[in-house]
């Protein structure tokens, strides 16, 4: 579908995201952007002691509540981007390299889907390493 982005991407597969400043990206399939999935998700990977950086989707309303230490946000609808320390600039960065290595594809069928998006989280939390030697190294312990 192209021309649709975001949450009213129409029949597109919804995708959650998580990134540890400096470390790993997380994705998760979802089946809705609302905050009972997207808090579920979030405290299943993400301790209570971490400073939580979001942009304003009200989805991310009540992390504090719940007994996250500290939850600042960047509010995207009004221009801002970076306040302080306080932007998802690494999480933008992943999707920016998921979308353009899923565009090699032109579609990637529902079926599939999550393992192409798998493989995209992996590339990039490995980006810094010979690619082929973290295959090497993984294979032993996962074989085919």
């Amino acid at each position: 579908m192209p021309g649709k982005r975001g949450r009213a991407a129409g029949r597109k597969t919804l995708v959650f995201g998580i990134y540890e400043r400096g470390g790993r990206v997380y994705t998760e399939i979802v089946e809705n952007a609302k905050a009972v999935t997207l808090q579920r998700v979030i405290r299943g990977r993400v301790g209570l002691d971490s400073v939580i950086y979001s942009d304003g989707w009200s989805g991310y309303h009540g992390l504090v509540d719940v007994g996250y230490a500290k939850h600042l946000r960047v509010k995207h609808s009004q221009d801002q981007f970076v306040d302080g320390r306080a932007h998802v600039n690494g999480l933008e960065s992943f999707w920016s390299f998921a979308k353009r290595r899923l565009a090699q594809f032109n579609g990637v069928p529902a079926v599939t889907f999550y393992l192409h998006l798998k493989e995209c989280e992996w590339r990039f939390n490995h980006r810094r390493q010979d690619l082929y030697q973290a295959l090497l190294e993984l294979l032993p312990r996962h074989p085919i």
